[in-house]
């Protein structure tokens, strides 16, 4: 989700099926166990799950969308890299524009290869 995007309650949007706008929600989640570059995104628009509008609804189908074009893309992992642990942080605060809220990340990296990350 690019940082322009901006997903609100959209209180006067049309609204959609909630169960058809669940099921979506449910499968992505499912997908974040082999795709963690999704997860931020998926969060976002798991948040309306009660009440979702069609601007919710176009995200998570840009969501697809970039999992449709990112199939063949993928980690490696060099048998030859360095044995050189770097991690990485970052906080942000207050930065959610909907609650207000505060968010942090962390990554580690083994060589040029990702081996663990949270949000």
């Amino acid at each position: 989700m690019s940082t322009s995007c901006y997903l609100n309650p959209d209180e006067k949007g049309k609204h959609v099926d909630e169960s058809k706008y669940r099921g979506m929600i449910d499968s992505l989640l499912y997908l974040t166990t082999s795709h963690p570059d999704i997860m931020h995104s998926v969060c976002v628009c798991a948040r309306f799950q009660a009440n979702p509008k069609e601007s919710h609804l176009v995200a998570i189908k840009r969501i697809l969308k970039y999992i449709k074009g990112t199939l063949k893309v993928g980690l490696w992992y060099p048998k030859s890299a360095s044995i050189s642990l770097v991690g990485y942080s970052d906080s942000n605060y207050a930065g959610c524009k909907v609650h207000r809220k505060s968010s942090s990340g962390t990554c580690h990296l083994l060589g040029s290869a990702l081996v663990s990350w949270h949000s």
